[in-house]
């Protein structure tokens, strides 16, 4: 048995503590190919029909989970598309195919070749919701290695005693066999906050812990565990005075869990009448469904760059338009904030041609890019302008820096308006337009800028990393990386009032706004939207309901005469503690603020 009370460090995927024994599942090797070379077209043919044959069938497996997933988790299909989608995708189709003809490979073998190249490209994304698909393609990889060497891809887990999972890693198909059976939580290996897998679990309330390295090796099958969803530590065998305290932890977060949702539907307002929109930041047409179930009043961010990193080709204006289509119909009648293309050529699965850059996060990327590839951006545009007919939409460009910037995108804008205008094509001729300010030069024009937009979106998870000067993906200086740094605060006091002085609206779409201990600061520096991670939608409005917006705005005040992050945070952290203890405790952990 292992070490009484060790502790293992995984990330934190879906909220929630659970206590039982583990089940440590199989996981086929390392899914590698056996090699083989064919060596006459009669075996090239063979080999051909024999792939086709294990494509067929997954396709077929998939479509039944799919209706299975329908009748019961139906905001879940999206998932099962996704995997049909891969499983005809160039990259894992065509490839293999080609190598089979051109070089000569038996079918494992081109499929496992196909599949590194596609990892290779994965690897080099730096985005870590879009660095998290390759799970998708993997478990897709996985089922069609299976077919081919005729072993189940499918692991199932039924017992008639609770148990906590353990894996490499878990599909989306795999989690939602765990409804209604006796799995309380799971460990993976592999894995991220934004994995399909983990959407699935925190749509299933399912604790879960994930990105734990060798967990399969670590933790030995029928250990008994506490798999802490709240902190990402597993805790292998637990003395009896750990179970104790973790048994009443968890009936603590349970009450406050249920406290906070019961009212998350409801509009957010303070004490004293002030009303603020608390909006959703997605990523995926499926991810509206979650939206929905937190209590999003809209969606605040829609990140668009999915459909463009998933195919070696661009994505079609049809199939850009079914997308924002899909979740504006679906948020009616609230509204839907698109945000353009937040990507540079580099990141593309595609052949755009472009030298490596020293330095992306300072190059083409953004609304530079898309202003120097018209033709994808007019595509975009023209989408996103059709889907304005379904519902309230609002479009966004990131990473604006100047004026010029801002006037050449609406006049692109424009121009494809008037190209639908022409072929007949419904759109809303008042689609409100707004400036991402992400860069401190936004921030110094923000006077100006305030007149070429409807509204402006602060997000803060770039500002902080270019007004600071630190990259949050490099561990040496990651802990310099503070919201509530004081530079950081004026910046948002001054872009506030300038949208109060030309009277657009001010909205915030970076994790800032989904912590709890910022609210009231944020509150009083008088940011009018805040926008975030579906799960922190009702921890945010139980704050904000418990606040007065004078209190708050004499909080920001004295917030703002502070000199040092450290005087900042630690006057954050008095007052929440002493106003909102439970928050404090748990506030941050449903949020899932790490």
């Amino acid at each position: 048995m292992s070490e009484q009370n060790r502790i293992l460090k995984g990330i934190p995927a879906s909220p929630g503590i659970v206590i039982g024994r583990a089940r440590v599942l199989s996981d086929l090797g390392d899914f590698r190919a056996s090699y083989r070379l064919l060596f006459t077209e009669e075996e090239k043919i063979a080999e051909i029909k024999r792939f086709e044959s294990a494509v067929d069938q997954a396709h077929a497996d998939l479509t039944r989970l799919k209706e299975k997933i329908a009748a019961e988790f139906p905001e879940h299909t999206h998932l099962l598309e996704l995997h049909l989608l891969i499983l005809k995708d160039q990259m894992l189709y065509d490839e293999p195919l080609r190598f089979i003809k051109e070089s000569n490979l038996n079918a494992e073998w081109a499929l496992y070749r196909a599949f590194e190249r596609v990892r290779e490209l994965f690897n080099r994304i730096e985005d870590p919701y879009i660095k998290g698909r390759i799970q998708d393609v993997e478990s897709v990889y996985r089922r069609l290695l299976g077919n081919l060497s005729g072993k189940s891809s499918g692991r199932y887990y039924y017992s008639s005693e609770p148990l906590i999972l353990v894996a490499r890693d878990l599909s989306p198909a795999e989690t939602s066999q765990m409804a209604g059976s006796k799995v309380l939580g799971f460990i993976t290996e592999r894995g991220g906050k934004t994995s399909h897998t983990a959407i699935m679990a925190q749509s299933l309330e399912i604790p879960a812990v994930v990105g734990l390295d060798n967990a399969t090796r670590e933790i030995i099958p029928g250990d008994e565990l506490i798999l802490d969803g709240l902190t990402g530590r597993v805790i292998l065998s637990p003395g009896n005075g750990v179970i104790k305290k973790y048994r009443a932890r968890k009936q603590e977060f349970e009450a406050f869990k249920d406290a906070v949702t019961r009212s998350s539907s409801a509009p957010a307002v303070t004490l004293d009448g002030h009303p603020v929109q608390v909006l959703a930041n997605i990523e995926l047409p499926e991810e509206v469904q979650l939206a929905q179930k937190y209590g999003a009043d809209g969606v605040g961010l829609y990140r668009t760059e999915f459909l463009y990193m998933r195919q070696p080709r661009m994505p079609t204006e049809a199939e850009l338009f079914e997308d924002y289509r899909r979740v504006v119909e679906a948020m009616q009648p609230r509204q839907v904030t698109i945000r353009t293309l937040d990507i540079g050529g580099d990141k593309f699965i595609s052949r755009l041609e472009y030298a490596p850059e020293m330095n992306p996060a300072l190059g083409l990327r953004a609304i530079r890019f898309c202003l120097r590839e018209q033709e994808i951006f007019r595509t975009q545009l023209r989408a996103i302008l059709r889907a304005s007919a379904f519902g309230q939409v609002r479009i966004m460009f990131p990473l604006i820096s100047s004026v010029q910037e801002m006037r050449t995108a609406r006049e692109l804008l424009q121009a494809a308006a008037q190209e639908l205008a022409e072929q007949d094509i419904p759109f809303d001729p008042n689609l409100p337009v707004g400036a991402m300010i992400e860069v401190p030069a936004a921030v110094t024009l923000c006077r100006v800028l305030a007149r070429e937009a409807d509204f402006f979106s602060i997000g803060t998870n770039d500002l902080i990393q270019y007004a600071l000067a630190i990259d949050r993906g490099n561990k040496m200086v990651a802990s310099m990386y503070q919201p509530l740094h004081p530079a950081v605060m004026h910046m948002i006091q001054q872009v506030v009032a300038a949208g109060r002085e030309a009277g657009i609206p001010v909205a915030m779409c970076g994790e800032m706004a989904g912590d709890p201990l910022h609210i009231p600061i944020l509150l009083g520096l008088g940011v009018d939207e805040l926008s975030m991670n579906a799960m922190a939608i009702p921890v945010i409005k139980s704050v904000i309901r418990q606040f007065n917006l004078d209190e708050a705005r004499e909080m920001a005040a004295k917030a703002l005469d502070m000199v040092t992050v450290e005087e900042i945070n630690d006057f954050a952290s008095q007052k929440m503690s002493e106003r909102f203890p439970e928050i404090f405790r748990f506030g941050s952990a449903l949020a899932g603020i790490q």
